[in-house]
């Protein structure tokens, strides 16, 4: 599967945007899916994860403030950034796995498919 990150941009604290993230190739839902992050000069790290049945994971830093929902009739993926911050600049990378396992959901190596990454930055 070839998966598109968009959505990004520049946009200032407190400010909303949203991540899409379409697939091509095959359906997203044969996929569990997530979006990672990775700001400069540090790791990438789990932002959220939607499996095939819909159950959504976040990490402790975006909980309340981030959605992820997919739309299979699209074959797309959102991401709903709400109360961004300036710790929230980073480019964002969508993955999907067929075979990730719950318990793995959180760990980018699980995912064998990715997208280009969309930067997001938030000004203060």
């Amino acid at each position: 599967v070839q998966l598109q990150a968009s959505g990004g941009g520049l946009v200032q604290a407190g400010g909303s945007l949203r991540l899409s993230c379409t697939a091509s190739g095959r359906t997203v839902s044969q996929y569990q899916m997530a979006w990672f992050r990775q700001a400069p000069d540090k790791e990438r790290e789990f932002v959220s994860a939607i499996t095939r049945s819909r159950y959504t994971y976040y990490s402790d830093s975006v909980k309340g403030r981030f959605t992820i929902s997919r739309d299979n009739t699209k074959n797309t993926v959102y991401l709903q950034m709400d109360s961004l911050n300036p710790e929230d600049t980073a480019i964002y990378y969508c993955a999907a796995s067929a075979r990730v396992i719950t318990s793995s959901l959180r760990i980018d190596t699980a995912y064998d498919n990715w997208g280009q990454g969309t930067q997001v930055t938030v000004s203060s």
